[in-house]
């Protein structure tokens, strides 16, 4: 079992460097970490009482690490979730903040063990996940990571704009799509020609 840092160490690695696209809601970003994020914890990386781009770029590994561990596991509580639904929901609430919670309670509550999905881990939505791993440990991280892989096409759906994060310009799959499946085991991933047909409806 992969321990926080080696998570952690996962998500820059997926997130990788210095980007600034027009098309991201994030903005300018770097292993990922916005510069919203910046803004809101008040980090003046370039000590010159403005928070811009280029804090952005001047954000370190390290640096971009701690914000991870702080603000998107142990603030969200991400640690009361059994194990093996760590790694998945963390590197999702990097990537989607809050939403990544209310899929996993949107799950439990399709696994049969209901929690209010407000995006919040609490005690009931700890013991709903800790209640659904024992009925189906073999099912339930696939079935998250498969239920991200749809929230990702779902935006795709709605925004066009987002859609090239979802599928690359050759057809394949995403940026997005290949993150999910990451935290998928090899029989649930969708096959080029599944994916495909998943977006033959978008320009």
């Amino acid at each position: 079992m992969q321990n926080i840092d080696e998570i952690t160490d996962g998500i820059i690695r997926r997130e990788g460097g210095y980007v600034n696209d027009p098309d991201d809601p994030g903005g300018a970003t770097k292993f990922g970490v916005t510069i919203g994020t910046l803004r809101r914890l008040g980090l003046d990386l370039t000590g010159d009482n403005r928070i811009n781009q280029r804090d952005v770029r001047a954000l370190s590994r390290e640096q971009a690490a701690d914000i991870f561990k702080k603000q998107y596991f142990e603030a969200p509580k991400i640690g009361m979730l059994p194990a093996p639904l760590q790694p998945s929901v963390y590197d999702m609430y990097v990537n989607a903040g809050g939403h990544a919670v209310k899929i996993l309670q949107r799950l439990l509550g399709e696994f049969g063990f209901p929690t209010l999905a407000d995006g919040l881990i609490g005690p009931n939505t700890a013991q709903m996940a800790a209640q659904a791993m024992d009925a189906a440990p073999d099912y339930l991280v696939d079935a998250y990571g498969i239920a991200r892989r749809n929230y990702y096409y779902g935006l795709g759906d709605a925004r066009p704009t987002l859609r090239k994060f979802a599928r690359r310009r050759d057809g394949g799959k995403g940026g997005w799509i290949l993150r999910a499946e990451e935290f998928i085991s090899a029989s649930y991933r969708l096959s080029d020609a599944a994916h495909l047909a998943r977006v033959r409806g978008w320009a």
